[in-house]
């Protein structure tokens, strides 16, 4: 018998080795578990900036809360409202008001502003000329394709005298080119997606572009910009939740914790202007 089972003894101490190993893993999984469910985790989709930079800002105070921040960076506005929906995503902060309505109505989907938190005033930039008054008759004029902020765009350009628009009802931001009256130098405008509206600036004259865009590209807005909107833009940036959802103790955490003085002072001294909080 002896002669039997002495060959086998080493593969027995191996699997014991192993098994003992296993045991210590599984110990550690277990752990580690124990102290994840002690933890919430919020998953945002957000754009990098300043959106992202923002809630990257904010993390030590939620960690003190018990909440971490699990923060996506985006570039796809739509799949990203999808996505908080469905639940892949607890919360969204990239968007305003008119384009979660537009997003809402084009795709039926139930999502809610949970508050308000800043503002990005929306400008016009060039390569080509240092002021708005140098646009050449026929300039080609890149604006953001999408239908909310291609009207937002119509009315930076309307604001400054550039064209002329139809009157319509307050709180209508559904402008087209159709809704063009006046356009003395005959701007061509072009709509482009806003990821790549800085790099159309090689090929065209000018483009309006979203401020998180501009500051990505290394634009500094109150300084670049040929034109500029007010800080009284109805266009206020959101943090976003699915309805069913908008009164999560976690997510109103989340949005407490946007809107301190603490946050107000961060956003004031790292923006300088271009973007201004809206609490």
């Amino acid at each position: 018998m002896k002669k039997i089972l002495l060959p086998f003894l080493p593969i027995l101490i191996l699997i014991g080795v192993v098994l003992s190993g296993c045991g210590v893993n599984k110990e550690t999984s277990t752990t580690a578990k124990g102290s994840s469910q002690k933890e919430a985790v919020l998953k945002v989709g957000a754009s990098s900036t300043p959106h992202a930079e923002i809630l990257k800002f904010i993390e030590p105070e939620l960690k003190k809360q018990g909440i971490k921040l699990d923060i996506v960076v985006i570039n796809d506005g739509i799949q990203t409202n999808q996505q908080t929906a469905n639940g892949e995503l607890d919360a969204n902060y990239f968007q305003h008001i008119p384009y979660l309505n537009q997003v809402n109505k084009d795709s039926g989907l139930d999502l809610v502003s949970v508050k308000g938190i800043h503002i990005e005033p929306f400008g016009v930039y060039s390569k080509k000329i240092k002021s708005i008054d140098n646009l050449s008759d026929g300039a080609k004029i890149a604006i953001p394709k999408d239908p909310v902020n291609f009207s937002r765009a119509l009315q930076l350009f309307a604001a400054n005298g550039l064209i002329e628009l139809k009157q319509k009802e307050k709180d209508n931001f559904d402008y087209t080119l159709e809704d063009i009256t006046k356009n003395d130098k005959h701007l061509k405008f072009i709509g482009v997606d806003g990821p790549v509206l800085v790099r159309s600036l090689d090929d065209i004259e000018a483009a309006a572009i979203n401020t998180n865009y501009a500051l990505e590209g290394g634009f500094k807005p109150k300084k670049d910009a040929l034109i500029i909107e007010s800080d009284q833009s109805p266009y206020v940036n959101i943090l976003v939740a699915d309805k069913s959802r908008k009164n999560d103790k976690n997510i109103q955490k989340l949005a407490k914790a946007l809107t301190t003085e603490e946050v107000r002072k961060f956003i004031e001294d790292k923006y300088q202007g271009a973007v201004v909080p809206a609490f």
